[in-house]
């Protein structure tokens, strides 16, 4: 098993387990659980693949929906265990963002060998399954808190990315867009970095415009 597809196992393991600790502070039963931890862990490769026009990953290997079971179980029995599962879920959070943004890069680059595809393809892959999960949850969205989510998956993807190009080892590359976007996030969750924030300023008046 390459490093490239145990990032991809564990992405979808940790997503799966923030969409079951999504669930958990909703109080669902079973099914709600197993229903928010699929569409969490597979939600967005399922995209990027559809937007590649390749095999659905789970569909081809249904060890990735198994997984997304074996989580929503394991949450359900265990989750009243964790003091702040807000907290938690965004640490898992976190840890799945580096992994599928490496992941969904490599993906886009073996199937479109366009970097810029790649990135693309990475930061959707490491982003739209958090956000279906706090859509379907009614929870409040990660992209809408102040600190940076995003850039997050776009520093992880383009640094994988970069480093194939360039012909780095793939273990190495994947090793780095890992650390890349996850010391970002992690550090915007521990210290609040964030990108100034949008000012509104009053329009101009029409006898003001030349």
């Amino acid at each position: 098993m390459t490093l490239v597809t145990l990032l991809d196992y564990a992405g979808v393991a940790v997503f799966a387990a923030t969409g079951a600790l999504a669930a958990s502070r909703k109080q669902l039963d079973i099914i709600g659980f197993l229903f928010l931890a699929a569409a969490t862990g597979i939600g967005g490769g399922t995209l990027r693949d559809l937007i590649l026009g390749v095999p659905v990953f789970w569909v081809a290997n249904r060890a990735y929906v198994l997984i997304c079971a074996a989580m929503a179980v394991v949450v359900f029995f265990g989750a009243h265990r964790v003091e702040s599962r807000y907290r938690l879920l965004l640490w898992l959070d976190a840890i799945g963002i580096a992994a599928f943004s490496v992941m969904g890069a490599a993906k886009g680059l073996a199937v479109t060998d366009s970097a810029t595809i790649a990135i693309v393809m990475g930061v959707l892959t490491a982003t739209f399954g958090g956000v279906l999960r706090d859509l379907l949850a009614g929870e409040p969205s990660v992209l809408l808190r102040p600190e940076i989510y995003v850039t997050a998956a776009l520093a992880g993807s383009a640094l994988y990315t970069l480093g194939a190009v360039v012909g780095l080892a793939a273990p190495a590359a994947a090793l780095a867009g890992f650390a890349a976007a996850f010391l970002v996030r992690g550090g915007a969750l521990r210290f609040g970095w964030s990108f100034p924030a949008y000012r509104s300023r009053p329009g101009r008046r029409p006898e003001d415009i030349p």
